[in-house]
């Protein structure tokens, strides 16, 4: 997402907006807090790929996809398909429902399916720091 905003700022807000009003969960309670586990997914500029060669193009675990028809659009993160060991083919169709699109949907020539990687940071790899938990 390109924003003007600043990093920090869009962060917050996107982590405030996923726990509280994401439609696929219900929000947070207080009482999860403690056991909540941040991570952060950088994503690099996707590059648009054709159904044709997307499956010879497309690596598990490495790329994540993004698929749009219209108003519709889901995106999976690279690290979704190696929790899962989902093959290209399947990464795609659940990308596809992730969508609301039914699983084939990545072969229509009108829709539009997009390959990008991401640099992922999670809080567990960067624990805090005992001074900065006293502050």
């Amino acid at each position: 997402m390109d924003s003007p905003e600043p990093l920090d700022s869009l962060v917050a807000a996107c982590a405030i907006l996923a726990a509280s009003r994401d439609p696929r969960f219900p929000p947070l309670h207080l009482r999860e807090f403690a056991a909540l586990q941040i991570e952060l997914s950088i994503l690099a500029p996707p590059v648009l790929a054709a159904s044709s060669d997307v499956l010879d193009r497309l690596q598990p675990g490495v790329h994540g996809a993004a698929v749009t028809l219209g108003p519709a659009r889901g995106l999976l993160l690279p690290q979704v398909a190696a929790q899962f060991r989902w093959s290209a083919l399947r990464f795609l169709e659940e990308t596809c429902r992730k969508a609301g699109l039914h699983p084939g949907a990545w072969r229509d020539p009108e829709v539009r399916i997009e390959l990008f990687t991401a640099e992922v940071f999670s809080e567990s790899e960067y624990p805090a720091s005992p001074l900065a938990s006293a502050s």
